[in-house]
Parts: C-alpha cells; structure tokens; sequence
C-alpha cells in the first residue's frame, strides 16, 4: 500500500486543528485546556526547527562554497541572487499598491468599528513595543545594517536565530578563507562539515515525522486565541485585499518557473507544499528554513552550491508576502484616518518597504515593525501610529501566517531561477529518514 504523502498528512492535521479549536472555544474551560496540553506540542516542534536552522545554514553555506572550486561562481551567484529577490519585492510591493487604491477598503470603516478597535488594542503592549522597536531601527545611521551584519564573536552569532546574517557572514568569509588555503589543507575541515550537513538534514527528516501532529497543536492553538470574532469581521475587506494580492503573487511565481526553468509550475507547488504549510502554520521564515532547504534541494534538485545561500540570505532579506501587506496596510490606515496620500508618498512606501524588508527578522510580528517605519516616512501622525496599528492588529496573525508562505515561496522560486541559470538545476534525488537504519537496528 503506497504511504500518503506527507503534504497531506500535514493538511489533515491543520483541517482537524481548526476543527478541534472551534470545538473548543465552545466548551468551557477548553482555551486553557488547548494553552495547556495542545499548545506545547506545537512549540516544541518551532522549537526543534529553530535548533538546526543555524548548524543547517553554517553546514550548508560553508559546503557549498568550498565546493565552487572557483571564488567568481559564487559572486556571479551572489549577485543574481540579490538582483532577483529585490525585483521581486518590487513586483509584490507594486501588487498590493495597485489592489489597495482599486478597491479602497479603508473608506468602508465605520467610525464605530474605529472606536472599538482602538479602545481594544491602542493601548496593547505588543502595539506599543512595535513601536518602540520601530522607533529604535530608525534611529540607527543608514549604513547600520551593515554595521549588524559583521559579528564580532562568531560563537555568540550562533547562538541567536535573530543573528542569521552574521551567521551568513561568517560562513561566507570562512568557505571563501577555506578555498584560498587550497584544497589539500582544506579538506579536514570540509570534510567535518560534509558530515555536519548531512546528519543535520537526517534531522529534518526525523523532526518532520511529528509535523502533522504539530500543525495541528499549532493550529487549534490559533482559533482558541484568535480574539474578537466580530472586530475580525469587520476588518474582512482588508483581509480579503491582502490575501488577493498574495494570491497572485503566487500567480506570478508559478508563471516565472514555468517560464524561465521550463517545469510544471503544479509539480513545483506540490514539491514546496510542506514548507509552504509548515510556513503558514509557524509564521516563520527561519523556522521553516530547514524542511524549505530540504525540499528545494532533494525535491526540486536545486544544487546546494545554489541553494544554501540563496535560502539562507533569502529568509532574512526576501519579504515578499510582508512587503506586499506592508503596502496594503499603510494605504489601508491612511484611507480609514483620513490621511491623505500623494503619488510620491505612494513612491516613498516603494522604497521604504523594499529597505525595511532587507533588515527585518523572518519570526511572527516583524511585519508591525516594518509597517510603523513606513507609516513613519509617509509623515504619518505620529499621535495616530498606536490607532494605525490597533485597526489591523486584530487580524494580523491570521495574515502573518498567509504572508509567510510567499515570503518561504518566494526563496524557492529565486532559488530555482538561480540554479537555472548557472546551471545547477538538476534531478531530485530524495532521502528518507530511514535510508540507513537497517544497518544500526
């Protein structure tokens, strides 16, 4: 009896979560029951796919660098790479700026709806560290970003996921030292990493036999603290809007791929299909960056010389889905404010969308941030920045968890239309959890 794939058994365990969450804001005492029981599953699962992100990335980097033989490959790769993921933002931007001034769903919210959300969460501590936050990136120089890209102590880099570009960095700067020194005195250390990566990815494999089971914590844990259903409805049209314009970003991928790599753009989504709903069921980039690496290297066939930097670095800089809400919601809050905006305004959120996206960090909520800076440079009433957020905030985890899965689509699609064209598009070659366990049992 063929086994069934594992895409659907992680969209089973997400339909059944959302069913046991509703079931359970109905019976009394059934929230706590899922924050107690049901949550915990869940966060170990993050957990585990946070542990093996960093080993993963400095693994991978460092292997696929040092197996270029050649320093300009990787600066040709490098510079497409980054070429491509910031046309992309601009297409995602461009997306939701057009959706939002065609269908204006600000101007539909009621002067009550207003009141409500405001009195609900203006004054809500996660609002107000966002803004804090926000205020804080602003205030650092405009080469800052450089600045925390360099660490300096590698071990302390390595010890936060936040880090992922200082890790990136390293690893960069230690593939390309290793390829100087020649391939002779290299090879012990190529070889440690060779073995690094590949008992990393065994753990991806193991760590994803639990991920229908996860899904399903994670999700019934969603709806049991997904807040006020009717301020979720009356912000329904924004929603709609937003998820549209990531719909067709999905549109504009499929078409890519099967354009520039010439392969079926439905096996494509069907190979990515576990990271995309991994990616919509933890809202996070960085956690899901294994099972994506996993998934574009052993079911696409994109070579690791590709792969482990353009996932990698695509995880921290490429924020399409985010930078396509960024837009919709500042356009969103500005027309339900009355705050009127020009053409160049308009430009500014272009601009300030595609930069805010390059330093944002791939976990739950960065999003806000990103969105309090470009209210910010639009001239935005700063008085009105805790009111701008508070009309979104009720729904934007479910919309964090949408976004997600485009930004973790989009690092796929540069992937494959980098590996193409220096061709390094090959044939899957999948692993299985238990390819040697015959030879331990």
């Amino acid at each position: 009896m063929k086994k069934m794939a594992l895409h659907w058994k992680i969209l089973i365990g997400m339909l059944l979560g959302l069913v046991f969450g509703f079931v359970m804001l109905n019976v009394s005492g059934g929230a706590e029951f899922v924050s107690d029981w049901i949550k915990p599953l869940g966060t170990i699962f993050v957990k585990l796919l946070k542990l093996i992100a960093i080993p993963l990335i400095l693994a991978s980097l460092i292997k696929g660098i040092s197996d270029l033989k050649d320093i300009s490959k990787f600066a040709n790769i490098g510079i497409r790479t980054i070429g491509i993921y910031i046309f992309t933002t601009i297409v995602a931007i461009t997306i939701g700026l057009v959706l939002v001034n065609t269908f204006q769903p600000g101007d539909g919210v009621s002067e009550e709806t207003i009141a409500k959300l405001t009195e609900t969460y203006a004054s809500d501590s996660s609002v107000q560290a966002k803004i804090s936050e926000a205020n804080k990136q602003q205030s650092s120089g405009p080469l800052q970003f450089l600045v925390d890209m360099v660490p300096d102590n590698a071990f302390k880099a390595m010890s936060e996921n936040k880090n992922m570009l200082q890790v990136i960095f390293f690893a960069i700067f230690l593939g390309i030292s290793m390829l100087l020194i020649g391939e002779k005195k290299a090879e012990p250390l190529k070889n440690f990493f060779d073995s690094l990566n590949e008992v990393v990815l065994k753990m991806v494999d193991l760590i994803m036999l639990t991920a229908p089971y996860a899904v399903f914590a994670l999700l019934a844990n969603v709806v049991v603290s997904s807040g006020d259903p009717d301020l979720l409805y009356a912000l329904l049209y924004y929603s709609g809007v937003v998820v549209s314009g990531l719909l067709l970003m999905v549109v504009f991928y499929v078409l890519v791929v099967s354009v520039v790599t010439k392969k079926n753009p439905f096996w494509f989504l069907k190979q990515i299909s576990p990271a995309q709903l991994l990616a919509f069921s933890t809202s996070s980039s960085a956690a899901t960056l294994p099972v994506t690496m996993e998934r574009v290297e052993e079911h696409i066939g994109v070579d690791k010389e590709v792969s482990s930097f353009v996932l990698p670095v695509g995880a921290t800089i490429n924020m399409d889905g985010t930078s396509l809400y960024q837009a919709v919601a500042a356009v969103f809050i500005s027309q339900a404010l009355g705050f009127d905006l020009t053409f160049s305004d308009q430009l500014m959120i272009v601009m300030t969308a595609l930069l805010a996206s390059i330093g944002s960090a791939a976990v739950p909520g960065a999003g806000m941030v990103m969105l309090v800076i470009v209210l910010e440079s639009i001239g935005f009433p700063a008085d009105k920045l805790a009111i701008g957020l508070a009309l979104i905030f009720a729904v934007d985890r479910p919309l964090d968890m949408c976004r997600t899965v485009i930004n973790v689509t989009g690092d796929a699609t540069v992937s494959m239309i980098v590996a193409k064209s220096v061709g390094k598009l090959g044939n899957p070659v999948v692993k299985n959890w238990d390819d040697h366990y015959d030879e331990v049992k």
